[in-house]
């Protein structure tokens, strides 16, 4: 189909010092995992994305020193010439797609730990970041830089600018954002320094200005330069020459860098999840920034929809729509709104699970796109399956790993069948995408019963309940059971496993209120699964009306959710909600009318009045259909999604494509079977 003539304005190509953007799409500098330790995976994954038409593709952290070392999280390095070989591999697989390859140069100074080079942390006036997440926790405190220091760090971009050009990077990054070294001169908090560094926001911008010249002077002037740079504080601070101290900044630097690409100062505001933040939800903070540069700006916000994108072009708060999550998501998107199919999209989720990845310290994964981080490894590609299979499977259940196992198998040429026990496919999402916040998450069966439909080759029967006679009467060639899983009632012990159980009339799981079963309040919440279904339980109970109490076990609310980004805003919502918050406890007995709790660490007990009790700990596989099937003769049937491990959506929707992918072409059921239960109806 042809291009909407509305979205235009996204492919035009835009100016960016001596370089040039072929279209809007700028794929933003972000953490992929993928670390010059496996140069051909994130090769691979980020060239797949200039395949699927983004303008320009850039690196996540790039370290120009060893003095910054962000490890046990992954960040790459340009330290010396082994290190151009590993990046030259991804700028050759941006450039074969005529896109743009863009680096962004980074010091962390303080809040890099330097666990393993041993450094000590560079900081403006040795101010630590204080970071109460164990992660970041550390002793060891930075040193405050002197004139030397500064003059190495100089050196250190420069050199690493060089090594930039050599790799066949045509934009780079000078990083003044998130917390990071140039970011520590630019705000008072860390800046305390009597030199000409410091003090005064002109002297504090200086370090970033004399780092923007270097970076240029070293390449000639031949490669575009790009500042990024964090608004949020210096937003909100007030300045004495102008509207806030970010408007000051910008006095300095309109002119300096090719290209502004704008950040908010927190890793939970920038990278905001759904559940509490829309899309767009940056342009309050960065607005203004077009007003007063004339230099191309690059922001982000978790855009999906063109018309969005669109809109922020033509009213002028961005030049260059950004893309971090959304470019995980669908690699493909630009290509897709120019090519008409925008109902194609492989939209965000905003769920944030890709975050995570880089605080486990591994390649990027994607709920809603199962092949992210196997682009090399497996060689999974988002749009293209080889379609390599005749016969036909019957997948039961309509659940997100039933909607991604059928339509990865019918792409791959086999006949499928969708059975699903209701009325509606979506499985587990038809309730969880109902709790606050996570509306966005039924994307992941909007978008596979969106594709399903447009095949000739799958057939969808709702509200089929099957047994394992049914299925092998059904006679297809393969069964794959996506049946998915159930909370369960079991406590938590004091060895952190689960341990007894609580029966009762008046104790409930997730299972439970998603059938329809109400508790009565107060109730408590007791979550031992950490991540967001404890916390959005709570929210939703308390949005009912109820009184809500939150036990955890951990030392937070929605420990988990540290690593999506939502655990700040769950204490925040606790907080304006009025819900009641416990941590480390467990819970040991109820009653009926009070329950007993016992501190995680101490046993010290405690009780707490209600009349109602959530359990949010384990889950349960429904796996039996398999083992009937099996039973009967069925040779090839494969569990997949929550039937095969619960676990988070993007283990799911993984589970199901690996599983799809896996099938065998072949025939292997027997058809030679009799089932009794047949035999005695007939």
């Amino acid at each position: 189909m042809p291009r909407n003539p509305r979205y235009n304005t996204l492919f035009e190509p835009v100016q960016i010092g001596p370089k040039v953007a072929p279209n809007r799409f700028f794929q933003v500098p972000h953490a992929s995992g993928m670390t010059n330790v496996s140069p051909r995976v994130r090769a691979a994954f980020r060239g797949m994305k200039a395949e699927g038409g983004w303008g320009v593709v850039c690196t996540g952290a790039c370290s120009v020193d060893p003095s910054s070392d962000d490890s046990p999280f992954p960040n790459a390095t340009l330290w010396d010439k082994a290190d151009i070989k590993a990046h030259r591999l991804m700028t050759d697989a941006v450039h074969a797609h005529g896109a743009l390859a863009g680096v962004e140069l980074w010091h962390g100074g303080a809040a890099a730990m330097n666990r393993t080079t041993r450094f000590a942390p560079l900081s403006p006036s040795g101010v630590p970041w204080m970071a109460t997440h164990v992660g970041f926790m550390t002793s060891a405190r930075p040193k405050v830089m002197d004139a030397q220091d500064i003059r190495d760090l100089i050196r250190w971009h420069a050199e690493a600018a060089k090594r930039s050009e050599e790799a066949g990077f045509d934009i780079l990054y000078v990083y003044s954002g998130m917390g990071y070294l140039p970011y520590q001169f630019l705000l008072s908090d860390y800046n305390h320094r009597t030199d000409a560094y410091g003090g005064s926001v002109q002297n504090r911008v200086r370090l970033t200005e004399e780092l923007i010249d270097a970076v240029r002077d070293a390449t000639g002037g031949r490669c575009a330069v790009a500042l990024r740079i964090s608004m949020q504080e210096l937003r909100s601070r007030p300045s004495e020459v102008a509207e806030s101290e970010a408007h000051e900044v910008m006095s300095y630097l309109k002119d300096a860098p090719d290209l502004f690409d704008v950040k908010m100062d927190y890793s939970a505001f920038d990278c905001a999840p759904s559940r509490y933040s829309a899309e767009g939800s940056h342009e309050q903070t960065i607005e203004f920034m077009k007003k007063v540069t004339t230099k191309p700006v690059v922001g982000v916000g978790r855009f999906t929809s063109p018309d969005t994108m669109v809109s922020m072009v033509k009213r002028g708060v961005l030049d260059l729509i950004g893309g971090a999550r959304p470019s995980i998501a669908d690699p493909f998107l630009p290509a897709k709104i120019n090519e008409g199919r925008e109902e194609d999209i492989r939209e965000c989720i905003g769920c944030n699970i890709c975050i995570s990845s880089w605080h486990d310290g591994v390649w990027v994964r994607c709920t809603q796109n199962p092949t992210v981080g196997e682009e090399y490894r497996r060689g999974w590609h988002p749009e293209k399956v080889t379609k390599d299979s005749a016969g036909s499977v019957l997948v039961i259940g309509g659940g997100p790993a039933g909607l991604e196992a059928a339509l990865t198998l019918a792409r791959r040429g086999f006949e499928v069948s969708l059975a699903e026990a209701r009325r509606e496919f979506g499985g587990r999402l038809l309730w969880e995408s109902s709790l606050p916040g996570l509306r966005q998450w039924f994307r992941v069966a909007d978008y596979r019963l969106g594709q399903l439909a447009k095949l000739p080759n799958v057939t969808l029967y709702p509200e089929s309940p099957l047994t394992a006679a049914e299925a092998m009467e059904f006679g297809a060639d393969h069964i794959v059971v996506a049946t998915g899983a159930d909370w369960d009632r079991a406590l938590c012990g004091p060895n952190e496993i689960p341990e007894g159980r609580l029966e009762g009339a008046a104790v409930y799981t997730p299972t439970d209120l998603a059938a329809g079963r109400i508790p009565q309040g107060p109730v408590l919440v007791h979550d031992f699964d950490n991540y967001y279904m404890g916390s959005a339980v709570s929210e939703w109970l308390s949005g009912k009306g109820l009184e809500v109490t939150h036990v955890t076990t951990a030392g937070n609310a929605a420990a988990w959710g540290f690593m999506t980004n939502e655990q700040p805003q769950v204490h925040k919502s606790f907080a304006a909600k009025g819900i009641t918050l416990r941590t480390a406890e467990r819970v040991t007995g109820f009653d009926g009318g009070v329950v007993r709790l016992a501190h995680m660490l101490s046993e010290t007990p405690s009780e707490v009045a209600a009349a109602s009790v959530v359990l949010v700990g384990t889950r349960v596989s429904r796996s039996s259909l398999a083992e009937e099937l099996r039973a009967l003769g069925a040779i090839s049937v494969h569990l997949a999604g929550d039937a095969f491990a619960p676990g988070a959506l993007a283990h799911v929707t993984y589970s199901a494509h690996k599983t799809a992918r896996e099938i065998s072409a072949k025939p292997l059921i027997k058809r030679d079977f009799a089932i009794p239960s047949l035999e005695l109806q007939a």
